[in-house]
């Protein structure tokens, strides 16, 4: 087995499956087979009202023109996501994430929670995955802005943030391009220790219930459930200690740690179907041999 490449693999599912995407398919082994809930489907709207509720798009527009406009963002994301146990109820698990951007080619993520601690930066030219504790780091050439990097690090890399919608460029913009349903809920006094306008919309397969700052237009929380998802598992991301357009220390966007740390190469986290009669590890990945 080579051992480093295993580690790899550990280290990419650690930014990339505590992911909300990734959880939804996750099934481990020895889950018993039971008939499957019909897929989640959005509401529909009251006869004669719009698909696009003016109340909830004001909302989300006036909440994507707050981020899109701040130069630095930072803020603490605690993400929940449930995934099946092996005897069939959903298990959740979490993770606490420290974001600092800053527009429109850097980005710190320091991240804690049910798996190993990892730190990931972007500097406009590479991307670094470390995982202190075990010190070893993974480094990619990335695109100039945090948008491809994004995309790029989930398509080739399997890297996915749960809070990618808050540091985008456009939040609005992402949403729009399929957005099928959006409806004012309500205010709620409750959620983030403040009053919150609380929208829900839908598009490109996923339901999603968002609570924002009815004053400052900030997320609070978010709450999604994939359309496909067959269990309609939830996937929540909690936001707090936002600060907008302020100082960012020098060198916040490496790692001094990192350079001195032994490199491994990044890995897709998904190896595709086991070969017949290999074992797996505990964890359900299927180790690499010479």
């Amino acid at each position: 087995m080579r051992r480093d490449l295993v580690v790899a693999r550990i280290l990419v599912v650690a930014l990339g499956l505590l992911g909300v995407l990734s959880a939804s398919a996750q099934q481990p082994p020895g889950t018993p087979s039971t008939p499957a809930p019909a897929p989640a489907t959005p509401p529909a709207a009251p006869p004669g009202a719009p698909a696009l509720e003016p109340k909830a798009i004001e909302v989300l527009k006036a909440s994507s023109s707050r981020l899109a406009a701040a130069r630095t963002l930072s803020f603490t994301a605690v993400a929940s996501y449930e995934s099946p146990s092996r005897v069939g109820p959903a298990l959740v698990y979490t993770t606490r994430s420290l974001v600092t951007l800053q527009r429109p080619d850097k980005l710190r993520v320091i991240q804690t929670g049910d798996g190993p601690a990892n730190e990931f930066y972007y500097n406009g030219k590479t991307m670094m995955a470390f995982m202190p504790a075990e010190k070893l780091v993974a480094v990619a050439d990335a695109p100039p802005t945090v948008d491809a990097m994004l995309e790029a690090a989930f398509q080739t890399h399997g890297t996915y943030f749960p809070f990618a919608d808050a540091i985008v460029a456009d939040p609005y913009g992402d949403i729009a391009k399929g957005l099928e349903l959006a409806f004012y809920v309500g205010q709620s006094k409750v959620v983030g220790g403040t009053t919150t306008d609380i929208v829900a919309y839908a598009g490109d397969g996923v339901f999603v219930q968002m609570w924002i700052g009815t004053q400052d237009k900030l997320p609070r929380m978010a709450r999604a459930v994939f359309q496909k998802d067959p269990m309609r598992l939830r996937h929540q991301v909690e936001f707090s200690s936002w600060k907008l357009d302020g100082a960012v220390p020098a060198g916040a966007f490496a790692s001094s740690r990192a350079a001195t740390a032994k490199r491994i190469p990044f890995a897709h986290p998904d190896p595709g179907p086991p070969m017949v009669g290999s074992p797996q590890s505990p964890t359900g990945e299927t180790p690499k041999t010479k």
